[in-house]
């Protein structure tokens, strides 16, 4: 009796791809959604020009009335070309000397 090795594996239903649902949003869906990533947060009613899980969140729900939670939402970003991003550099104006100066004052008052 001759055995194929690793063939069972392509026979059974879900085995071989990569786990999770499937997409809530169609293919036109999720470019009509990199579109509007791409307007940026002002361009949906946001005050200042960062994206967070949330406002994704809120965004495809008013678009396509589909409810993510925010790990869904990474997964679907990261699916669609996002990433997440993070400064490689720090601000030119930050100024060691208050931020030292706000945690001894205000830092106490705010953690408690």
């Amino acid at each position: 009796m001759a055995t194929q090795v690793g063939s069972w594996r392509n026979q059974r239903p879900g085995v071989g791809r990569a786990g999770g649902s499937d997409c809530k949003l169609s293919a036109d869906q999720q470019k009509e959604l990199t579109k509007m990533l791409d307007d940026g947060p002002l361009a949906h009613g946001w005050e200042d020009a960062r994206w967070t899980l949330a406002r994704v969140a809120e965004v495809i729900d008013r678009r396509f009335a589909v409810n993510y939670t925010l790990r869904g939402v990474s997964y679907l970003l990261h699916r669609i070309g996002y990433s997440q991003q993070v400064p490689t550099r720090r601000a030119v104006e930050r100024a060691p000397e208050a931020i030292a100066s706000w945690h001894r004052r205000r830092w106490p008052s705010v953690r408690d």
